[in-house]
């Protein structure tokens, strides 16, 4: 188990928030095996370390489970239902895990970030389109696309499901130090497909988009309608998780802290979106973006 930051790993429990905890640190009312821990940045194993404040212990125990997950291409994202024969991201993960679903299906042909858990409650808050969670995706077009076809794509495209939101496009100058790009084994093929049997292009040019939405595959469907034929899509982040130490097919739980930080992420996010606003929001995410300024998004 890896070790986490002891306010993280009170925070992830339910104490309080991760600035509370940092001040019941450092105010002497936290205990680790027994001895009182001051200093901040003090790592512990969340499994194993007898954890108490104000003398009562704190249940760190996970109830739910989850798993981040580098999906190769050729493997399918969801679970359950008929498969046809086809791998699933099931099979990445450890023996007994028990009944888990997917955050964020990805097609076939695409690879990536998915994140598989039992909490019902977070995959609802991090995939309603209400709660605008960004995802990053890294897209290898085959050549440079134009200005024009850039800024539509920011704009947003109209579609047969419906406009998308703009979205942050750019030309990347490189990918993420962590990202390991997958390239194609014939095991992560499915019988009979041959065209996933060669090894994966990393030749083009690559384009990093940032989506706030998820129709189905939208950024394939975006991209076909400005004219760029992509060679590679592959979901870097769905917000604060990224691929960061993984590698194509495997599969890792996520830390305390990891699942502190989405939850914060999905709570914050909740807070601001209040009743009565939804509709001036979405009126919002429709107006023409001027390309010329950066917009946070």
């Amino acid at each position: 188990m890896t070790e986490e930051r002891l306010q993280k790993v009170l925070a992830a429990a339910g104490v309080a928030s991760r600035r509370a905890c940092e001040e019941l640190i450092t105010a002497g009312r936290v205990r680790v095996d027994g001895e009182v821990v001051t200093k901040l940045g003090t790592k512990v194993n969340a499994q194993s370390a007898a954890i108490a404040v104000d003398g009562k212990p704190v249940r760190l125990a996970q109830s739910n489970v989850y798993y981040r997950i580098y999906k190769p291409r050729g493997i399918l994202s969801d679970i359950g239902g008929d498969s046809r024969g086809r791998r699933t991201v099931a099979e990445l993960l450890p023996p007994g895990v028990g009944r888990v679903f997917p955050v964020g299906r990805l097609d076939l042909d695409s690879e990536g970030l998915v994140l598989l858990t039992d909490d019902g409650e977070l995959a609802h808050r991090l995939t309603h389109p209400r709660y605008e969670h960004p995802k990053t995706y890294f897209v290898l077009s085959a050549r440079r696309p134009t200005a024009e076809a850039l800024v539509r794509l920011r704009n947003g495209i109209e579609l047969e499901s419906g406009r998308t939101a703009p979205a942050r496009v750019e030309v990347a100058e490189h990918l993420p130090a962590g990202l390991v790009l997958d390239k194609g084994t014939p095991e992560q093929a499915p019988s009979g497909a041959q065209d996933r049997k060669s090894p994966l292009s990393d030749k083009g040019v690559w384009l990093r988009i940032v989506l706030r939405e998820g129709k189905k595959r939208q950024i394939r469907h975006m991209a076909s309608a400005v004219g760029i034929q992509l060679r590679r899509l592959i979901r870097w982040s769905i917000g604060p998780l990224t691929l960061d130490g993984l590698q194509a097919g495997m599969a890792r739980p996520l830390t305390p802290g990891e699942v502190y930080a989405l939850q914060n992420m999905v709570e914050s996010k909740r807070r601001k979106t209040k009743p009565g606003t939804q509709a001036r929001q979405a009126r919002q995410t429709r107006r023409p973006l001027n390309p010329s300024r950066s917009r946070r998004r």
